[in-house]
């Protein structure tokens, strides 16, 4: 019978350690430069965004 190689299950669990802690800094980084962008601490919507870029002086189509 084969003998487990523990050193081998030991660094893949460290490596998944390792890009856990990375992702999750990563989620902090975005999430600090979005209240950053946005000190009012509302989330601006794809409706927002398009609403300022419309020209405010458009006539109805009524």
């Amino acid at each position: 019978m084969a003998k487990p190689n523990y050193s081998f299950a030991k660094r893949q669990r460290d490596l998944a350690k390792e890009q856990k802690k990375e992702e999750k800094l990563q989620r902090k980084k975005q999430t600090a430069e979005e209240a950053a962008l946005n000190p009012e601490g509302e989330v601006a919507t794809e409706d927002d965004v398009d609403a300022t870029e419309a020209p405010k002086d458009q006539a109805p189509d009524a």
